[in-house]
């Protein structure tokens, strides 16, 4: 048998032997890995966050690559049937526990995602451990018990033929245009080798065919203890894990199925396939593995073609079930000696350009100090041409709406991918391309500056010292996905701590030559274009160019072979000029100028005002886990300290209105939405430039996000809570502020001083024009618009802004609408993160305080509507407080007890269904301004004990209630609508959830073939009106409350959760909301009955005659011609832009 390294032993106290004479890099000292005598292989690592829970993922290393000419699919197929078809996996319901599964080319890999202990102790153990295990080591015997099973698979009929239906329903739900956009860049990008046939959802006339016996023999060929890795991540003592591993797997036989099925065959011959072709990474880690060849588009690599072979290892050759609409165009040749492999897709649903530019690279195995240094440089020129992209994006007049350079190692496809992605209005397509492949190569030939090199080589480091002060509280999650791809490639395994010393040791030794030389090496197939450049690689420089299926939407220089190569050498050759540094304010606001504002306005604290029954807080005092205050100019202002993200922190601002505020206040339809995009496209601060303010924002690492939803404007800021925009390394580094200053400083700005300018309206609008286009060619997003304008009564606040309403917005109208909602007196703060309460506090009050309480006034003022809505001005000229009108109601539901149908041109069969109606919002208020839980608090009356007035009074009865029925409605749905019924892959139940909005909307969704759609929404409906009748079960609470509990507990983790949380407690508005919701949640999730479900339910009505049906469906274009091709359903492939991660 050939020799081979399996990815565990990478994790070995003896690692390969460097490259060259740099020292290795040090190993990760907690994680344990062992290998049974029949060549079951595991790691564990221990880690503490979430505490008393871990993850198990089982990979099998098979994939679709694996498959022959008559099992396309068949590896996706099986994935279903062992994972759907054990029966001790279901033992994990109800246990608070998470499980699922994906199929990728190379891996099938399983998973569950459990607590440490199990739930109930040993009242439950008694139903959950019959076969041998026992309750001593927790959850672990479950979980890998039923990770066992999945090798064990016994593929019965049954199971079979749900599987299939389930699988053939996946194909519909996922052949969106997106993915068959992916399916033209991977097989365009693979062509050379199998992966371009090989996509896992398979081939659906073979699918149809397959019998027990046929995955059966996938099945035991692949699925062997030599053949799989275990991971094991979580809050779990060692040796205990190693036992129950040994336990569970060590009995396995790995020749127990060989007779049967030939393996010792099939092995030979994978054997003598292998030595054709140079050993990959795939094919060095198990006999399974075909090896896969690329054509590398680098320099100095061995083998740029695949070599001849006895066998059609790389499927190069005609097959009949091939996809014969892929019309892939021939490599072209360019003068420097390199070549294009250009590609085109039209189609009737893509309503813009778009451009994928690669070059396929080795995979470098990180090992030794040299090798991680050279990757820090690859980082930081990845930073620094993201962000020279970025400010190109978004300066004047761009011709592109979104552009994005990576290179990521991608172990599911066997090597690295340097990409440039890119999206243009059709019109502008070439010179959108000539300005950012210039862009490239401009980086290449001149690399970075000076100050470029510092700036993010800084960043790298600080974003590298969050992470090690975080440590093991990095999420299981987390932690399981960088130790799989760190095995899959190669890399060492550091901890974070060690990872941090070796960055800081890397930086403090490298130069702006070694960051050039990394430039160089990234951008060399876009030099190798350049006729004068002298620089070749192996392979080809691949070009897939994406548009709509009229090409006189892109004027007069249409996007064909001959265009896209010569815009492509144009870029090549384009004479550029190597880039100048941009001053960059170390701060916003200047220490003399922040001396006058606190002068100025003298700010001080007030006490907090709550909705929810919570007394008053005090203007001095900090408590916990919330300290609750106001500005004396208005603002409210929440804050609580938590060191889940170790040196981070989440601000969020709320200003209620939203889309609501443009009826109410008579701006235009679509203003607020379009004067939220273009805050979020521009950044001028008062004498600062975009570009400065960016930078700036780069140092500092911050992130900003602004939103408009039908309820609110909301701004997110995302922040390092420690000293950054340092200069320097070690001695000689120049400390810069906190992020929890500059994030402040950025605040103010925003609130005061921003400048609203023309060409960011501009990006704002091209934004919403493109995103109403391709809403109107997805079928979910046209179904579910189609939905909402049909129950809201065509009410525009409520569904997405149309081309009529964007043409209409001005600067003037965007100005106007956004402003008038950040006056201080009607805004809320909540800030969470790793930092001392007293220091933040400060920080608010000398930068936030002191924006003067009547700012941005003068907008609300004006609006057309003003003076019909004010229902309190003080104008003694202390101080200015608008009092806002009530929360708004969704507007009265149309059309119950009706359906609608929906079509879209598509030549692919797809169908969605929907079953909706009208619901209470968020905390349980009615359209009319009633609350379900005083609802039923009067209806049931004297049958109520005192414990159930107190629990249905608490302001939270309503909010965990719908939590907990919704996700019991999806648990339902999946029993019934998949399971039973085998109409569907997936359905879903949603609230809509809104907050200062009086009533909301409830929304199932169900995917599923043409023939199936009108069953699969009837069958949601059945679901619908049996829970309305009463049918939940102590059983189904149980199950929904770990479920709901678990998600609660694991997002609180997340500051961004918690200040989502925050938000609202201080906003007389959003009725019942306050500091109870976020110290009361578990307890209320625990205290509800079976009883208050039903209730709340049949105040909600899920009856028939409140119901509005929708069914969408594809039809074929008129004129449309079926191309030739045997296996018309779906060509699908991962999700559009994403390397690495699970396809199926």
């Amino acid at each position: 048998m050939r020799p081979t390294r399996h990815p565990a032993l990478l994790l070995s106290s003896k690692p390969p032997l460097p490259t060259s004479s740099s020292r290795l890099l040090p190993s990760h000292d907690t994680t344990t890995t062992g290998v049974l005598p029949n060549g079951f292989t595991y790691v564990i690592l221990p880690n503490s966050s979430p505490a008393q829970r871990f993850e198990a993922h089982l990979q099998v290393f098979t994939g679709s690559a694996n498959e022959l000419h008559h099992q396309q699919g068949i590896a996706h197929l099986t994935e279903h049937v062992a994972y759907m078809g054990s029966q001790k996996r279901e033992r994990l319901f109800g246990t608070g526990s998470q499980t699922n599964a994906y199929t990728d080319f190379h891996h099938t890999v399983f998973y569950a995602s459990c607590p440490v202990d199990i739930p109930g102790g040993g009242g439950y153990s008694n139903s959950v451990f019959s076969g041998g295990s026992s309750g001593k080591d927790g959850m672990m015997p479950l979980a890998l018990d039923a990770l066992r099973e999945v090798m064990d698979a016994k593929v019965e009929t049954g199971r079979l033929e749900k599987e299939r239906q389930a699988v053939l329903s996946e194909m519909t739900m996922v052949n969106t245009i997106e993915y068959r956009v992916e399916c033209q860049i991977l097989s365009t990008l693979h062509r050379e080798n199998r992966l371009a046939k090989r996509f896992p959802i398979g081939k659906e006339s073979l699918i149809r065919t397959w019998t027990t016996d046929d995955v059966k023999e996938f099945h035991r060929t692949h699925y062997r203890p030599d053949n799989v890795l275990l991971y094991i991540v979580g809050d779990v003592d060692v040796e205990k894990t190693k036992r129950v591993i040994e336990d569970k797997f060590g009995s396995m036989e790995g020749g127990k199925y060989e007779k049967d099925i030939g393996v010792g065959e099939k092995r030979d011959k994978a054997i003598t396939m292998a030595k054709e072709v140079k050993d990959t990474v795939k094919s060095s880690q198990s006999w399974h593995f075909p090896p896969v060849v690329h054509q590398w588009g680098e320099s100095s690599t061995d083998s740029p073609l695949p070599p001849p072979t006895p066998n059609d290892l790389q499927l190069q050759d005609d097959y009949d079930m091939d996809d014969k609409t892929l019309n892939t165009l021939p490599d072209h040749p360019t003068p420097s000696g390199s070549s294009i492999r250009p590609h085109i897709f039209r189609h009737e649903l893509l309503r813009s350009f778009s451009l994928h530019l690669f070059a396929k690279r080795t995979v470098k195995p990180i090992v030794t100090v040299d090798d991680f240094k050279q990757s820090l440089a690859r980082r930081i020129v990845l930073a620094a041409l993201q962000i020279r992209l970025n400010v190109n994006a978004r300066g004047d007049d761009t011709p592109f709406t979104f552009v994005e350079f990576n290179q990521l190692d991608s172990p599911r496809e066997g090597c690295a991918v340097c990409s440039l992605d890119l999206m243009a209005e059709s019109h502008r397509w070439r010179e959108a391309v000539v300005m950012s492949v210039g862009e490239i190569r401009r980086l290449g030939k001149f690399g970075l500056t000076e100050g470029e090199m510092m700036r993010y080589a800084g960043a790298l480091l600080s974003d590298s010292q969050q992470v090690a002060a975080q440590g093991d509280r990095i999420s299981h999650s987390d932690q399981l996905s960088y130790l799989m791809e760190t095995v899959a490639c190669g890399h060492a395994l550091m901890s974070p701590s060690q990872s941090y010393i070796m960055t800081e040791e890397a930086l403090a030794e490298m130069t702006l030559s070694d960051v050039n030389a990394a430039a160089t090496e990234l951008c060399e197939h876009v030099l190798s274009l350049g006729d004068k450049e002298g620089v070749t690689i192996d392979g080809p420089v691949i070009a897939v160019a994406c548009g709509t299926k009229d090409e006189g939407m892109e004027g007069d220089v249409p996007c064909n072979e001959k265009n896209l190569i010569e815009a492509i050498l144009e870029a090549g050759n384009l004479e550029v000029e190597p880039e100048e540094d941009i001053v960059v304010p170390r701060t916003l606001v200047e220490e003399d100028e922040l001396k006058g504002f606190m002068a100025d306005q003298n700010p001080t604290w007030e006490g907090g005002r709550f909705t929810d029954g919570t007394p008053a807080t005090s203007p001095d005092q900090i408590t916990t886990p919330l300290t609750l205050r106001r500005l004396s100019n208005g603002i409210r202002v929440g804050i609580t300290s938590t060191d889940t993200e170790s040196q981070r922190g989440h601000l969020r601002i709320v200003a209620p209105g939203g889309r609501v505020a443009e009826e109410r206040l008579g701006f235009k339809s679509g203003s607020m939405a379009v004067g939220s995009r273009t805050m979020q496209e521009g950044g001028a601060f008062a004498k600062w430039t975009r570009e400065q303010v960016e930078l700036f924002c780069v140092d500092h690492l911050i992130m900003v996000e602004i939103n408009c939803s039908e309820e609110f404007l909301t701004m997110d800021f995302v922040f390092p809570t420690t000293e950054v925009g340092n200069v320097g390394f070690g001695k000689d580094v120049q400390v810069g502020i906190t992020g929890t200053e500059a994030v402040m400083q950025i605040v103010r700005e925003i609130l005061s001083g921003f400048q609203w300018e023309e060409d960011a309206l501009g990006r704002a609008k091209q934004h919403f024009y493109s995103s109403y286009d391709s809403l109107y060619k997805s079928l979910e997003g046209l179904s579910t618009e189609k939905v909402m304008l049909e129950m809201t009564g065509g009410d525009k606040r409520f569904t997405s802004v149309d081309h009529d309403d964007i043409d209409a917005v001005g600067i003037s109208d965007a100005r106007q609408a956004v402003m008038s909602q950040l006056i201080p007196g009607e805004i809320e703060m909540s800030v969470v993160g790793d930092f001392d309460v007293k220091y933040c506090l400060d920080m608010i009050l000398k930068y936030v305080g002191t924006i003067p309480e009547g700012t941005n006034l003068e907008y609300l003022e004006s609006a057309p509507k003003f003076k019909e809505f004010v229902a309190l001005m003080d104008k003694d000229g202390d101080r200015v407080e608008v009092a806002m009108p009530p929360a708004y109601s969704v507007p009265e539901v149309k059309g119950l007890g009706g359906s609608i149908s929906i079509t879209l041109e598509d030549p692919d069969p797809r169908a969605v269904a929907y079953v909706s109606g009208e619901g209470p919002n968020k905390w349980g208020y009615l359209r009319d301004g009633r609350n379900i839980a005083d609802l039923i608090v009067e209806k049931e009356g004297n049958k109520q004990t005192k414990f159930d007035l107190q629990r249905r009074r608490h302001p939270l009865f309503a909010h965990v209630g719908l939590m907990l029925i919704g996700e019991i409605v999806n648990r339902r749905l999946f029993s019934n609508v998949r399971e039973k019924k085998q109409l569907t892959y997936d359905a879903n139940f949603r609230f809509t959830g809104f907050d200062n909005i009086a009533g909301g909307y409830w929304l199932c969704t169900v995917t599923a073939s043409k023939e199936k759609a009108d069953l699969a929404a009837e069958a949601c409906v059945e679901t619908l009106v049996s829970l309305g009748r009463g049918g939940i079960g102590s059983d189904n609470l149980e199950s929904a409350r770990r479920v709901v509990g678990n998600r609660h507990e694991g997002e609180m983790r997340s500051t961004r959760y918690v200040a989502e949380m925050m938000s609202g407690l201080q906003l007389e508005g959003v009725g019942k909301k306050g500091p109870l919701g976020l110290t009361d949640f578990q307890a209320m999730a625990s205290a509800i009955t079976v009883e208050d479900l039903r209730l709340i339910v049949g105040e909600i009505g899920f009856t028939e005659d409140r119901f509005v049906k929708a069914v969408g469906k594809t039809v074929k274009p008129e004129g449309y011609m079926e191309p030739d091709d045997g296996d018309q359903i779906v060509r699908a492939a991962p999700g559009a832009g994403s390397r690495g991660g699970p396809l199926m």
